[in-house]
């Protein structure tokens, strides 16, 4: 059984939803509940052996609002210098975790139809194929080109991580090493929030019958 961690990257400054307070995304109401808080019952609800979340901008407001459950939450301190500082703070995390995890989830706090039904499905390809030749597991979306989230990064990729710049976290990563990359087939899309926009198209499409 392939041992898996789960990273949540939360520390984004969410300026295409409101440049004035940067939580604001990360904690807008979708059907009762932030968006952070359905992506982390979705986590939960996988139940990997551990979850980091990263945090940055709006980590005062986001910390006390969120129930916590055991997740481990660590600060990125340079949070402007993008997502992919995110993951190198979070990766850190992860290698000095008392446990042995033989890959992470790489997952997005403001995609907050994040399946388990999704990751088990990464895990169970994973583990049929051989890690070593393609650590990078991505799903493909059937109803979207786009976003292919959330990532299994199994270990040996773990270190690529430190190559990455700027805002692009792991899709740069994704389309340089398409020889490293698992795809794996999967129902339906993954949208995200980036705008205001974005959430009311998501109420209206989860309200239609």
């Amino acid at each position: 059984m392939l041992q898996a961690a789960a990273l949540v990257l939360a520390a984004g400054s969410g300026s295409r939803f409101d440049q004035d307070r940067p939580a604001a995304k990360l904690l807008a109401d979708l059907h009762g509940q932030a968006l952070l808080a359905h992506v982390l019952d979705a986590v939960r609800e996988f139940g990997p052996l551990a979850t980091v979340v990263v945090l940055g901008h709006g980590a005062a407001e986001i910390e006390p609002a969120m129930r916590w459950m055991g997740e481990i939450r660590v600060v990125n301190r340079h949070p402007g210098r993008g997502l992919a500082s995110s993951l190198q703070v979070g990766i850190r995390a992860l290698v000095a975790h008392p446990e042995s995890f033989d890959g992470a989830f790489i997952v997005l706090g403001d995609q907050p139809h994040l399946r388990p039904e999704t990751m088990h499905a990464l895990v169970d390809a994973a583990a049929r194929a051989r890690p070593a030749d393609r650590p990078i597991v991505a799903p493909r979306y059937t109803a979207q080109p786009g976003p292919r989230n959330p990532v299994l990064l199994l270990r040996p990729a773990w270190t690529l991580v430190d190559e990455l710049v700027g805002d692009h976290g792991l899709a740069s990563l994704i389309e340089q090493r398409e020889d490293m990359v698992l795809s794996v087939p999967v129902q339906g899309a993954m949208p995200d929030v980036d705008t205001p926009a974005d959430l009311e198209q998501l109420r209206s499409r989860d309200s239609s019958p």
